[in-house]
C-alpha cells in the first residue's frame, strides 16, 4: 500500500511542477456598439514573443575621468629630461599641456610634482636641480590654466630613483619630474 501512495504522490508531484504552454487568447471581431466591461482575462497583457521584444534602450556612457582613463593623454605622469637639464623638452609638452587642461577644468584636484635626478652630482645640486624641474613643469601647468592653489612642488634629488642600475638606461629614467595628483 505504501508504494502505491508513494507513487501517486510522485505523479502527482511531477504533475504540479510541469509547466504550461501560454494560451494566446484570439480576439473575435466585435461591432462597435458593443461595449463588454473588461475581464480579469482581458486584463492580462498578452505574452511578447522573443522576436518581437523591443531593442533595449541605450545606456548614457559613465563619465570616466580622463586621469584614469590609460588610453588618455593623462596616462603620463612623468616628464623626462636629458643629463643636467632642467627645461621641459619637446617632446613632453603635449603632456604638460594636457594636465594644464586638465587642472583648468577641473578646479577641485590638485597635482604635487615631485623633481628627481640621477645620482650622479652632489646632494645638494641635485635637490636645487629637481627643484627646477619641478618648478619648470609648474610654470607651463599656469600658463596653460591651472591655478597656483592646485599646485605643489618638491624636489627628490637622487632620493626616490624609478631605476636602480649604474648606467644611461637607468639615469635616463631618474632624470624626471613626476606629476602625482591628490583625491
Amino acid at each position: 500500500m505504501k508504494k502505491v501512495f508513494l507513487s501517486a504522490l510522485l505523479v502527482n508531484l511531477l504533475a504540479a511542477c510541469a509547466t504550461q504552454q501560454p494560451k494566446v487568447a484570439v480576439e473575435e471581431a466585435k461591432p462597435a456598439a458593443v461595449v463588454e466591461a473588461p475581464t480579469a482575462e482581458a486584463a492580462k497583457p498578452a505574452p511578447v514573443s522573443e522576436s518581437a521584444a523591443p531593442a533595449p534602450a541605450p545606456v548614457a556612457p559613465v563619465a570616466v575621468d580622463p586621469l584614469n582613463d590609460p588610453n588618455s593623454t593623462l596616462a603620463k605622469r612623468s616628464v623626462y629630461y636629458p643629463f643636467d637639464v632642467y627645461v621641459v623638452q619637446d617632446s613632453d609638452k603635449p603632456t604638460v599641456q594636457a594636465h594644464a587642461g586638465y587642472l583648468s577644468t577641473h578646479a577641485n584636484r590638485k597635482v604635487r610634482l615631485e623633481g628627481n635626478c640621477d645620482e650622479r652630482g652632489s646632494n645638494e645640486y641635485n635637490l636645487g636641480l629637481g627643484q627646477r624641474r619641478a618648478d619648470g613643469v609648474k610654470k607651463m601647468l599656469l600658463v596653460g590654466g591651472a591655478k597656483e592653489s592646485q599646485i605643489v612642488t618638491v624636489s627628490y634629488g637622487e632620493e626616490k630613483p624609478k631605476a636602480t642600475g649604474h648606467n644611461e638606461a637607468a639615469w635616463a629614467q631618474n632624470r624626471r619630474t613626476d606629476l602625482n595628483y591628490n583625491n
